[in-house]
């Protein structure tokens, strides 16, 4: 599917290209919409991200030439803004940034519309700056550059700056309101459901935990949960704080470590329930969970509340999974304690139907539309 637009010139502004994670399967349907467009980005890996992407003219700022930069692009947080205002986008007639960080900060010519898909304005800067730096000594120190770059990320916000926002669930676009004083469409992005199918499963199911290992995935309170109730959970996924989680988890937790996407495909479809107990700002391993016919059982907060129909309030819907709160692990073990005592109740084909509702041909018709709409209303002019 092309946009009803096909000569514009499109600049893509994404943040960095080192890995295919949830932004770059956004930005690979993008790619779909705008074959010949320029992308931009900080830092780009090659071969890290699908070959639709590769193929696009990729552009750097100077932050991808410096040695061990793969390694360590993150700690570069302070020159972002200065990178990311280097580049020189004229003569486009469209200009679509995908954000989490600054990549929405970019120049953009004088009446050139800028849409802006935003993931999140910055964690660590906003919502999650205790999570990533802390209270004591180090937050201190980080507060002068925290205060920087707030000014900088809503100067760059602004209607003169970025024509329109649209975010990726009800819980950014709140944020968006509050940090940037701006309104913001939703779009919810795209899930690959065609990979992830129900199929008959013989023997017990154990329960399943994607974890990524990072402070506010909250992947103890699950292994602090399951240690109480004594049932089989599998643990998928590495990250930063997975070897020191792995030697305090109790016996009936197993490990898999980093799997391929065949193998999540399979722990998906033949786990009873995913846990899980982070808050996120769309998560969409919830939805391939439930695009395997699987329900979730999930902290109550954030993206989960979006994407999983809870038991108790599916007002007539077939219930997908279970909402917990608060995020303890004795309110997660009620809440799995109740799924078993109603697991009856969640069908594997009314689970599968709710997740394609957010299919990737649906994000693509949606965010075809959009943009169609910020290049010809007199609302974006």
């Amino acid at each position: 599917m092309r946009v009803i637009f096909p000569r514009v010139r499109v600049a893509l502004v994404h943040d960095w290209l080192t890995g295919m994670r949830g932004g770059e399967r956004v930005l690979h349907e993008l790619a779909a919409l705008y074959p010949e467009a320029d992308l931009y980005t900080l830092v780009h890996l090659p071969g890290s991200t699908s070959e639709r992407i590769e193929r696009l003219r990729i552009r750097t700022s100077p932050l991808s030439q410096l040695p061990g930069i793969a390694r360590h692009y993150r700690k570069l947080l302070p020159l972002f803004p200065w990178a990311i205002e280097r580049f020189e986008l004229r003569g486009y007639d469209l200009v679509v940034s995908t954000s989490h960080a600054v990549a929405k900060g970019v120049r953009v010519a004088h009446a050139t519309p800028h849409f802006c898909y935003c993931f999140t304005p910055m964690r660590y800067i906003w919502d999650h700056a205790d999570a990533y730096l802390g209270r004591g000594l180090r937050r201190a120190m980080a507060s002068p550059l925290l205060a920087y770059l707030r000014r900088w990320d809503r100067r760059t916000s602004s209607s003169e700056r970025v024509t329109r926002f649209v975010a990726i669930s009800r819980t950014v676009a709140q944020r968006i309101h509050t940090h940037y004083g701006r309104e913001a469409d939703v779009i919810y992005p795209p899930v690959d459901v065609e990979c992830f199918q129900p199929r008959p499963v013989a023997g017990e199911r154990p329960y399943l935990l994607v974890g990524g290992f990072v402070p506010y995935k909250r992947e103890e309170i699950a292994l602090q949960a399951f240690a109480a109730l004594d049932l089989p959970l599998w643990v998928a996924g590495d990250g930063p704080q997975r070897a020191a989680l792995q030697a305090a988890a109790p016996a009936n937790v197993r490990f898999l470590g980093r799997v391929s996407d065949a193998q999540l495909a399979d722990l998906y479809a033949s786990c009873r329930a995913l846990i899980y107990p982070q808050e996120e700002d769309f998560g969409i391993i919830p939805l391939e969970a439930q695009a395997a016919g699987r329900p979730v059982i999930a902290y109550g907060r954030g993206g989960a509340t979006e994407t999983v129909v809870p038991l108790a309030e599916s007002n007539g819907a077939d219930p997908t999974g279970i909402w917990f709160e608060p995020q303890t692990p004795e309110a997660l073990c009620e809440a799995v304690r109740r799924f078993e005592a109603h697991e009856a109740l969640f069908h594997t084909e009314a689970i599968r139907k709710h997740a394609e509702r957010f299919s990737a041909e649906r994000f693509r018709r949606e965010i075809a539309r959009a943009i169609e709409e910020t290049l010809t209303s007199p609302d974006y002019s």
